[in-house]
């Protein structure tokens, strides 16, 4: 009875945790490819869009953690994780694709992106939050034994090197008025997004 307790206490602290941090991916989302838009932004749009990305797999998780409160069967919720997996593994290489092709596209023509002051503190919150939600989720993963939840935490790890990525490309924008610092900020932050997609495409294909 005891340890039913505490397992019911520890998906009730996941499902916080989960819902905070999809709430947060969302409101990236909205900051993030708005500002994105504004500035003429690649950097910015990306990092907006793999929030978005980020939504759909936080929502995920939250319906197999649900399911494993309601006592779902371990090979539905597996079945579901891959499904989704595989979705967003391939739209995410899809976005690393359009990335590429827009940063040489703007490096070539010599365009410039305006600064964004909402990009800015978006990207430097994430920096400072990110860190805080993976410790979290791998700390309630590990004593729930969710290699799931274990894992999400690590994508707000890659999510926090990608915020990096904005800020460092932004304030280069903002100083010194380089024109090129958005676009290949941009192609750094491709290394990040097809590393993710392949992770989470080969999960869902069953692969390690």
């Amino acid at each position: 009875m005891e340890n039913q307790l505490q397992k019911q206490h520890l998906v009730s602290s996941s499902l916080r945790t989960e819902y905070f941090s999809t709430g947060w991916m969302a409101f990236e989302f909205l900051v993030g490819f708005i500002s994105g838009l504004q500035a003429g932004s690649i950097l910015l749009i990306a990092f907006g869009l793999d929030s978005f990305l980020e939504i759909i797999s936080g929502s995920t998780l939250i319906w197999r953690l649900r399911k494993e409160a309601n006592g779902a069967s371990a090979e539905e919720i597996q079945s579901a994780e891959k499904r989704s997996s595989l979705i967003v593994g391939t739209i995410l290489l899809l976005l690393s694709v359009y990335v590429i092709f827009v940063s040489l596209f703007n490096l070539v023509n010599h365009q410039a992106a305006d600064t964004s002051y909402s990009g800015i503190a978006i990207a430097f919150a994430s920096v400072v939050l990110m860190p805080i939600l993976t410790f979290m989720k791998r700390a309630l993963g590990k004593q729930l034994h969710s290699d799931a939840l274990v894992e999400d935490g690590m994508c707000n790890i890659t999510c926090a090197y990608m915020a990096a990525t904005v800020l460092v490309g932004a304030l280069l924008t903002f100083f010194f008025n380089w024109w090129w610092a958005d676009s290949v900020a941009a192609l750094v932050l491709v290394y990040f997004i097809a590393s993710e997609g392949w992770e989470s495409s080969q999960e869902g294909r069953g692969k390690d």
